[in-house]
């Protein structure tokens, strides 16, 4: 399945789809994977866009928005909840040292174990995180709606695949599941419209 993908896309680029996205550090890689939790792309697109346009036009920095007035984050279409996550992001950026360094030089586990302590960032948030920001290569979100979706559709299944189900498929494409992802990710995207 993944071959015939690949075959039919020998020019595909996994990462090109982010040069639509602002520009982002660490702290805006995960900014935008915690806005974007449980949202269409379209409305994750349209909350940041809010948020840049409070911030002078680019994503807050972590004093910035700890600075920030919380019903104006609410405002810009974030929840209650989500403007508490990003608010403790932020906190453990400034008083933790959490930043580009420390997450190059640790790995996907230690990664993981620091974000998912942080109410409201959980292994989702944390392999985008992964994905988007560091380019790790073998980084499978199994719980991600869209690739679940591709999956049953590619694989001709009759319901959606659980995470473990899904993970269990991935496991072939071992070290290279951030690739497989993002073909999954194409496929849906190709066939969804935005």
């Amino acid at each position: 399945m993944l071959r015939r993908l690949i075959d039919e896309h020998p020019d595909f680029d996994p990462r090109r789809w982010m040069e639509q996205l602002p520009e982002m550090d660490a702290f805006g890689a995960l900014l935008f994977q915690v806005v974007g939790q449980q949202l269409s792309v379209s409305s994750t697109r349209a909350i940041l866009g809010r948020l840049e346009g409070l911030f002078g036009g680019g994503l807050p920095e972590r004093q910035q928005l700890l600075d920030a007035d919380p019903e104006a984050l609410r405002g810009a279409g974030l929840s209650h909840r989500k403007v508490e996550t990003l608010r403790a992001l932020a906190e453990r950026f400034v008083v933790d040292g959490l930043g580009e360094e420390s997450f190059r030089s640790s790995s996907d586990e230690e990664i993981e174990a620091k974000l998912t302590s942080i109410p409201g960032i959980g292994p989702w948030t944390v392999r985008g995180f992964l994905l988007i920001e560091l380019d790790r290569p073998d980084v499978f979100p199994s719980g991600d709606l869209v690739l679940r979706r591709a999956a049953k559709r590619l694989y001709g299944l009759d319901v959606l695949p659980t995470e473990q189900e899904l993970l269990n498929i991935a496991e072939r494409w071992r070290p290279y599941r951030s690739l497989a992802a993002g073909y999954l990710f194409r496929s849906d995207l190709e066939r969804t419209p935005s």
